[in-house]
């Protein structure tokens, strides 16, 4: 399986399609992994070289507890893969990586797509009051050292949203949403230290000029909303979708619909 030994770390990733096509990097949710992924990638791959990997603290990637940029660890592999520039397409916090490094690095960067996600150094949002609720119930589980409860009640808040009940959501997607979680657990013994983008993406994502899709589930939790319609309004060519009967992994949950989606907009802009 392919590593790339990076400082502190041993970063897992995958590549799919051929070298010489545009170049895609996916950059997986924080409720998740590379894994995430699957649906999308044997389309994308057709006319594209997929270059997905696992952030340190999630599926395979191994990881020292030291100071990391996320931004490096991106950029490394793609310098392994020798692509001087790639289309960047994250989800939840792998989204707020994509705009981060799209901010501080954009020569690498030939489009943007996010899911999801909002930037580094967005204002606090007033949650609600259900929200609040389930992410107390989290903060516990974190308390009590119960990682694997924790990581289910981060699956069913995210993945499902705060307004809908797992047992009126498709059995297979609940199964793969706990499922993409379950495997970081490995990972709680690890502490590396992540360096913020500074100054933050927050007030810098009105100089991306190059093509943006910002996306999000409708029932995703109401910051993350907020975080859509800041995105939509501020990067200057950024386009906007949301995505039906879904919350924060709408890849995963409706995966067709996302397929298509993204897929028409690399062609209709040159990607």
């Amino acid at each position: 399986m392919p590593h790339l030994d990076v400082p502190g770390a041993s970063l897992y990733y995958e590549a799919h399609g051929h070298v010489s096509k545009p170049a895609l990097l996916l950059i997986h949710a924080g409720i998740a992994n590379l894994r995430m992924w699957d649906p999308q990638v044997p389309a994308l791959a057709a006319d594209h070289y997929v270059i997905r990997f696992d952030t340190r603290g999630f599926g395979q990637t191994s990881t020292e507890d030291v100071e990391f940029s996320n931004r490096a660890d991106a950029l490394a592999v793609l310098d392994h893969l020798g692509v001087a520039r790639a289309t960047l397409i994250g989800c939840s916090r792998g989204g707020s990586i994509a705009i981060d490094l799209a901010v501080e690095h954009p020569d690498r960067v030939a489009g943007l797509v996010t899911i999801g996600s909002g930037p580094s150094g967005f204002p606090p949002t007033e949650l609600t009051d259900v929200e609040d609720a389930r992410f107390d119930e989290i903060d516990r589980a974190f308390e009590a050292q119960d990682w694997h409860r924790q990581a289910r009640l981060e699956a069913a808040l995210w993945d499902f949203g705060p307004l809908r009940r797992e047992e009126d959501l498709d059995p297979d997607f609940v199964a793969t949403a706990y499922a993409l979680n379950r495997v970081n657990v490995i990972h709680a013994d690890e502490n590396p230290v992540s360096l913020p983008l500074d100054p933050p993406a927050f007030d810098r994502v009105v100089d991306i000029t190059v093509p943006t899709l910002v996306t999000v589930g409708e029932y995703d939790i109401s910051e993350v909303l907020a975080q859509y319609e800041y995105l939509v309004s501020t990067v200057p060519e950024a386009s906007g979708c949301v995505f039906r009967d879904a919350a924060h992994l709408p890849n995963v949950e409706q995966p067709a619909d996302v397929e298509r989606v993204l897929l028409g907009w690399l062609a209709e802009n040159g990607l």
